[in-house]
C-alpha cells in the first residue's frame, strides 16, 4: 500500500556551476529554497519532474525532496535538504556568502 503524498519541490544541481538549484513555480531554477514550487499533488510532482530532467543542458541530478510551507515559502523537512540548502561548507563561498 502506497502512504499518503507529502508536499515536495523538484531540486537538481545546476550543470554548469554545481549549485543546488529548485524549479519555481515559473519554470526558473533559482538557488533558493524559499523560491521552490511547494508541490501537493502526486501527479503534479511527477509532470515537474519530467519537466525539469528534459533540461539536460542546464541541469543534472534533478529529483523531488520533501518540504513544507513556511512562512518565507517552502522549508526542507530533511536534515540533508536543509544541509543543500544553505550552500556549501565551505564557508564563506557560495550561498552563504550571500549571506554576509
Amino acid at each position: 500500500m502506497k502512504g499518503r503524498f507529502t508536499p515536495k519541490v523538484v531540486t537538481a544541481n545546476d550543470l554548469r556551476l554545481g549549485d543546488v538549484v529548485y524549479l519555481t513555480p515559473d519554470d526558473r531554477w533559482s538557488r533558493l529554497h524559499r523560491e521552490a514550487e511547494l508541490i501537493t499533488d502526486e501527479a503534479a510532482a511527477e509532470l515537474r519532474l519530467h519537466f525539469a530532467a528534459a533540461q539536460k543542458l542546464t541541469v543534472v541530478g534533478v529529483c523531488l525532496a520533501d518540504a513544507r510551507p513556511g512562512p518565507d515559502g517552502p522549508e526542507p523537512v530533511h536534515f540533508r535538504e536543509a544541509f543543500r540548502a544553505r550552500g556549501p561548507s565551505n564557508y564563506p563561498h557560495g550561498k552563504q556568502a550571500d549571506l554576509t
